[in-house]
């Protein structure tokens, strides 16, 4: 092989590398926009906790959100916090460890038997965009301003 083709082949690899590396930060902000549109709808956010929610505002994210482990609730408190809010979705944004997921599932199935809907699309979504690489909601943040990095892109300001 010439080094002409081998630049050829290590450009292209790099065109393939960036342009995966931008489709994955544009759903992945295309997600956070309309969790975002929801929110300024009225539409409750639950998270894990308190580092979570900094992270989602720093995210350019407002709206109602409710902290499922702060002050040591119980399950039944973050359900019945849900419940006073009066609105017949919520959105869940729980961590994507281990925990985060347990956690997501027992929500959703208390919610579902309060008549309350649990939103989880956008929490599945970026879960299978950066399920493998980020652990928890806090670390977009993070994750975002690395891809922006390597794409030589700062679209959030973050």
């Amino acid at each position: 092989m010439d080094y002409v083709n081998l630049v050829c082949i290590i450009v292209t690899s790099v065109i393939n590398v960036s342009t995966s590396l931008e489709r994955r930060l544009v759903r992945i902000l295309n997600v956070l926009d309309n969790v975002a549109s929801e929110a300024s709808e009225g539409i409750p956010i639950v998270v894990e906790g308190e580092k979570d929610i900094n992270a989602l505002k720093r995210l350019s994210m407002a709206g109602n959100f409710i902290s499922a482990k702060t002050s040591g609730k119980s399950l039944l408190d973050v359900l019945s916090e849900v419940e006073a809010q009066e609105k017949p979705e919520v959105i869940m944004l729980m961590d994507f460890d281990k925990r985060g997921r347990e956690m997501t599932v027992r929500l959703a199935r208390g919610l579902e038997r309060m008549g309350i809907k649990p939103n989880l699309v956008f929490w599945k979504t970026l879960f299978s965009l950066v399920g493998r690489d980020v652990k928890d909601v806090e670390g977009l943040v993070t994750y975002v301003k690395n891809l922006q990095e390597k794409m030589g892109k700062n679209i959030l300001n973050v």
